[in-house]
């Protein structure tokens, strides 16, 4: 067994723990009362609709386009998801990688292993991973994706993936 298949096995332990002692985790639909399973070596990756092409998910419960769910939520070395909000809740644990969540009004989050945030529906946030990213991630709702300007203003997900003048000089 690899040593990604650990941690990815670990993960799956750990959220079957923390479900099996009654953490509150919102309705799945169809997966209501059903038994599930999840080998991750079967896991499927696809990139996320709206969101940089270095970032992809694998769907463990419930349906993100059209309710509540839990991915696992991958973002390459160097992926930077600029300012933005969701609808509903979010709640993200990091699981490998090394990078950085800010957030308009909190502290940032140094991503390490075990690193938790519980973000409210419409909290303005970015994240960046210097070394590859996996996390657990769960919302109470469909996922969106909104994303802002410095001011807060919401813009087009094009406006928001144009690289800065201050990145596009660092690059030459």
């Amino acid at each position: 067994m690899t040593m990604r298949s650990n941690r990815i096995g670990g993960l799956l332990i750990v959220l079957g723990t923390a479900a099996a002692m009654g953490t509150s985790a919102p309705a799945y639909g169809k997966d209501e009362g059903r038994v599930i399973a999840v080998n991750p070596q079967m896991l499927k990756f696809t990139k996320i609709p709206g969101m940089a092409s270095c970032a992809s998910a694998a769907t463990l419960r419930g349906d993100p386009r059209s309710g509540p769910a839990w991915v696992l939520l991958r973002l390459a070395s160097g992926c930077r998801v600029p300012w933005h909000w969701h609808t509903p809740n979010e709640e993200l644990l990091v699981i490998s990688g090394q990078g950085t969540l800010a957030m308009k009004d909190g502290k940032p989050l140094q991503f390490v292993p075990g690193a938790y945030a519980s973000l409210t529906s419409h909290h303005v946030h970015q994240a960046s991973c210097s070394r590859a990213c996996l996390f657990f991630n769960s919302a109470d709702a469909a996922f969106d994706i909104h994303y802002v300007d410095a001011s807060g203003k919401e813009i087009s997900a094009d406006q928001a993936m144009k690289p800065s003048a201050k990145t596009r000089a660092t690059k030459k």
